[in-house]
């Protein structure tokens, strides 16, 4: 018969536990006691203290949470897309070639700040074994290894407040006679943030000004720092079904990178595109970030020094010459080529450009410590507001380009006319140059994305001029997001209504009826009370025309003939974005079973 016994409680306004003791036998004495201000759980051996201050232990066992941003995750694990969880046992260490090494020195303490902080922001577990037949503790160590190490890593109840499914879970793996015994600790103030963050993200997916305005208050409330903050964030954000196939996909093709010891063109082009994908899905960059330094290797740097990191090597360098006889300030020439360094750094996923400015703050911080002009740290501080107003610039712009609905505030038009202004004044057209002339470049750039940024772009520079004001251009983006979601909801309809009802939309009559029909339709359905502008209409038309002119007539040529070029010219003319297309052919190799590697060399030409 399995038994358990369970103790909940609260430490503090911040910290709760449930501690549960579960065995296979009927006998289950008193697992635990009262010391003044502190709980004593204990077993044969083991003991584990709950105190105002934090936990101590002395015994086998050790400590396990789910991995989140902000847990150190070995590469074994990272490279595993089954495990789930971190695994510590106490006394444990690895040696220079990677083998764990047992010992007998399992006592320890631990801050509950520190805890939560190194582990996970909400939920860590701690955990002994009593088994009747004991021996030295390193041994026990190897044995919870052997017998539990696979279900601690890869068990998915590990957030569930009942550890009843963990233990029963556990108590399958141990002998007869066994106990297991669970102390799961609950930071209850960073769960209240968790939930209430991830109440307002899910409902749309993104957050409102007033849903941040919220948090911000949250946060304030509880005296949650801004780095737990943006952990539980990220943790939340990632956990979003949209999210985090995108992250685990952009991780798989950078281990198959590491494996292979380079990044060639067809994953480049992938990596790519999942990094589009995560602009458009707002996922933080913080998650690629992460997956990119822990993933990166010697065989992975470029033997060669591209010239844009050769020219942010000299300047940076120059930057640190303190001799009188060499002006060590930055000038605009100096700014522009910085600032152009840092866009093809990012295009290319080149992190040796972010490396370069840590290492030459790092050095500007110890040289003015031991007395060094101060202008060193100005001039330092002058790239870096250049480069905040870059990153600022270029989140906003992005997420405007490729985020449908994105509704741009007179805040945010603010500044970006405040970085407009100062790029112009480093160079005249630096500001089109960095951030327009790029992203039109973009083939995943759809048509009402495209539309926004040839907008903003021309009302910035009315606005500049005083033709133009910062309302008026909020009125019109917005105007283009109603009008986007309504192309939508048009073509949507229509393509069910051509695949239901083979309804024919090739001359002007049957479009016309075509037209009468999804109007009755969506008026029928209220989810539209207005006539569907002919213009608008024409527009769905044409597009289904194209995808089907491509689906049905170049995409089959294309694959058996392995005719790039005609692809290439489709996408270029069509007028259709890589988005669309490539769902297209997404469907067509998975409706016809034909092999993904074959969908995957077709992208990547």
């Amino acid at each position: 018969m399995k038994t358990e016994l369970r103790l909940h409680g609260h430490i503090d306004e911040s910290i709760e536990f449930f501690a549960t003791a579960a065995g296979n036998d009927n006998s289950r004495p008193q697992f635990y006691q009262q010391q003044g201000d502190s709980l004593r759980f204990f077993a044969p051996g083991n003991e584990f203290i709950l105190s105002p201050q934090g936990v101590s232990h002395r015994g086998n066992g050790g400590s396990f949470c789910e991995y989140m941003f902000g847990v150190e995750q070995p590469l074994a694990d990272l490279a595993k897309t089954e495990i789930r969880n971190r695994l510590i046992l106490y006394g444990t260490s690895y040696d220079d070639n990677d083998r764990l090494i047992f010992s007998n020195k399992t006592r320890g303490t631990h801050s509950y700040n520190q805890l939560f902080l190194d582990g996970h922001a909400v939920y860590n577990t701690f955990f002994f074994v009593h088994d009747i037949k004991r021996t030295a503790i390193e041994e026990q160590q190897r044995h919870i290894l052997q017998r539990l190490g696979k279900t601690f890593k890869r068990t998915r109840q590990i957030s569930e407040i009942d550890d009843a499914h963990l233990a029963a879970e556990l108590l399958d793996h141990l002998p007869a006679g066994a106990s297991i015994y669970l102390f799961r600790l609950i930071h209850k103030k960073h769960r209240c943030y968790q939930e209430r963050f991830r109440e307002l993200y899910f409902e749309n997916h993104k957050l409102a000004p007033e849903a941040n305005a919220e948090l911000d208050t949250l946060a304030r409330s509880l005296d949650i720092d801004r780095y737990q903050q943006e952990r539980i964030r990220i943790d939340v954000m990632y956990h979003h079904r949209d999210n985090y196939r995108i992250v685990d996909e952009y991780k798989k093709v950078l281990i198959a990178c590491r494996q292979k010891g380079l990044i060639d063109e067809e994953a480049n082009a992938r990596l790519t595109r999942l990094k589009t994908l995560s602009v458009r899905q707002d996922i933080p960059a913080a998650l690629f970030l992460t997956l990119d330094e822990l993933l990166k290797t010697k065989e992975l740097e470029v033997p060669h020094e591209k010239s844009y990191i050769s020219a942010t090597r000299q300047i940076l360098q120059g930057l640190l010459l303190q001799e009188n006889r060499f002006e060590t300030s930055i000038d605009n020439r100096d700014m522009v080529v910085l600032l152009e360094a840092k866009q093809l750094a990012a295009k290319n996923r080149d992190h040796t450009f972010e490396h370069l400015l840590l290492e030459t703050g790092k050095i500007c911080d110890e040289r003015i410590r031991d007395g060094a002009d101060l202008a060193l740290l100005e001039n330092f501080s002058y790239i870096i507001t250049f480069f905040d107003r870059f990153d600022s610039s270029s989140q906003q712009i992005n997420r405007l380009a490729f985020m449908e609905d994105y509704r741009l505030t007179e805040e945010v038009t603010r500044s970006l006319l405040g970085s407009r202004e100062a790029f112009e004044a480093l160079q005249p057209g630096l500001f089109d140059k960095l951030f327009f002339k790029s992203i039109e470049d973009n083939d995943y750039l759809g048509r009402f994305g495209r539309r926004k940024i040839k907008l903003l772009r021309r009302s910035l520079e009315q606005i500049a001029a005083d033709q133009q004001s910062i309302p008026g251009l909020i009125d019109k983006l917005e105007q283009l997001n109603k009008e986007s979601r309504l192309y939508q909801l048009v073509l949507g309809h229509v393509k069910e209504r051509i695949r239901n009802f083979y309804s024919r939309y090739y001359t002007r009559s049957e479009q016309d009826e075509l037209l009468g029909q999804i109007s009755r339709e969506l008026k029928d359905k209220k989810v539209l009370n207005r006539e569907i502008p002919g213009e608008l209409f024409d527009d769905v038309v044409m597009h289904i025309k194209k995808e089907a002119v491509y689906l049905h007539n170049l995409l089959p040529q294309i694959v058996s003939e392995k005719d790039q070029g005609l692809r290439d010219d489709f996408l270029l003319n069509s007028g259709l974005d890589r988005f669309t297309i490539e769902e297209i052919e997404r469907e067509y190799f998975t409706r016809n079973d034909l092999d993904p590697n074959a969908l995957l060399q077709l992208r990547a030409g």
